[in-house]
């Protein structure tokens, strides 16, 4: 098996910002953005396929997005709903496995029931792996995972002086992924906003003003342009990722 390419993120981790205001400018509702949106995660799921990527993982409804207006949380619960029934067996047939990260009790049973047979549907394949952030936080992710670790210990399934990082780690939503090696914001803010902040320690950052319904194909693809230019170092220099030829396809990738 060849070794995969350092210049392709094998995990990229997108927040989908820019829906709203994307809306606003057109005077129409908010869910319009929302609806418009999902021709962009299409289209985002379809390249990263195309060129290789192992791993996506979208942001789509946060644990502070339960503030927002009801009406509009409604919105995206039937929108998520729709998502579903129209885009499993698309996802299914293009060998994408789906997964949701994220708090599922505060959703409907029958969403959840839906997010259920989705993964269920799409659990063997492996084209793709698309991961959905959905009631999810990155403080709700590192709580619950040492939330775990306690548990252990005190069952006495985990000795307590052999708690570290891979121990916590291997406690997270997605512990059998690699950590995103490339982090994408739409619609013009520069921060984290609590998205697998763990995850992203060492996570290469993309912020673009493009509002997320106008984050097309072509404007992934400049965005993994832009990731393959950089040099990863993980704490060494420069020159010695350029001298350590093996060490920089790790570095990259």
């Amino acid at each position: 098996m060849s070794d995969p390419d350092p210049s392709v993120p094998r995990h990229v981790a997108i927040i989908m910002d820019g829906n709203g205001r994307w809306a606003k400018q057109r005077d129409r509702p908010r869910t319009a953005g929302h609806r418009e949106g999902v021709k962009s995660v299409r289209a985002v799921v379809e390249e990263s396929v195309r060129r290789g990527v192992g791993t996506l993982t979208l942001f789509a409804f946060s644990s502070e997005n339960w503030q927002r207006p009801r009406s509009e949380v409604n919105i995206l619960m039937e929108l998520f709903m729709s998502a579903l029934r129209g885009e499993v067996r698309r996802l299914n047939e293009n060998d994408v496995r789906l997964r949701i990260i994220g708090e599922r009790g505060a959703f409907p049973e029958k969403l959840q029931r839906r997010i259920a047979e989705a993964e269920e549907l799409t659990a063997k394949n492996g084209s793709l792996n698309l991961q959905v952030a959905a009631n999810y936080g990155g403080r709700w992710d590192i709580t619950a995972a040492a939330r775990r670790l306690v548990a252990d210990a005190l069952s006495g399934a985990l000795d307590p002086d052999a708690i570290d990082e891979e121990a916590l780690a291997s406690r997270l939503s997605f512990p059998d992924l690699p950590e995103p090696d490339f982090f994408i914001r739409t619609g013009g803010e520069q921060r984290l906003s609590n998205f697998v902040l763990w995850q992203s320690a060492y996570s290469e950052l993309y912020f673009t003003d493009l509002l997320w319904p106008d984050f097309d194909a072509a404007a992934y693809g400049r965005a993994l342009e832009n990731y393959a230019r950089r040099q990863r170092r993980f704490g060494r220099t420069g020159e010695q990722i350029e001298m350590q030829a093996p060490m920089s396809a790790y570095g990259r990738g």
